[in-house]
């Protein structure tokens, strides 16, 4: 029988933001539920984020900001993993969003926001949901 094969994630925090406790601990989480996690550590470029899923043939890119450069660094990281042909890559994002900015994100690509308190396996599921085949 064949093994299937594991969602694998990029875990990112993008920007100048130091604090990357939440974005550890659901790097954490996504392992626990079975899904292969880079972490690719702090003070990311979109550059960065996105060579790294390219280099790990990444099916989900998770960004994580706390210090409100998401409406810059959200959309640059879809724009440029666009470019480089990896439409089919789920991105979502998390941290301290404010709500109004949230449609923006989702029409420039990020698929879902995750905000402080959201249940862990409300976010698993949507990855298992929502990666590609």
């Amino acid at each position: 029988m064949a093994q299937e094969r594991k969602i694998k994630i990029i875990v990112a925090k993008p920007g100048l933001d130091g604090h990357d406790r939440g974005a550890k601990l659901l790097a954490r989480i996504f392992a626990e539920a079975g899904m292969e996690v880079v972490y690719t550590g702090l003070r990311q470029t979109p550059e960065m984020i996105v060579e790294a899923a390219l280099q790990e043939d990444a099916d989900v890119v998770g960004l994580s900001s706390l210090s409100g450069v998401h409406n810059y660094f959200f959309p640059r990281v879809v724009e440029l993993l666009r470019e480089k042909g990896l439409d089919d890559v789920l991105v979502v994002g998390g941290g301290i969003i404010p709500l109004e900015d949230v449609d923006g994100l989702k029409s420039a690509g990020v698929k879902a926001i995750f905000g402080p308190g959201t249940d862990t396996n409300a976010i698993v599921g949507f990855i298992k949901d929502n990666v590609r085949n």
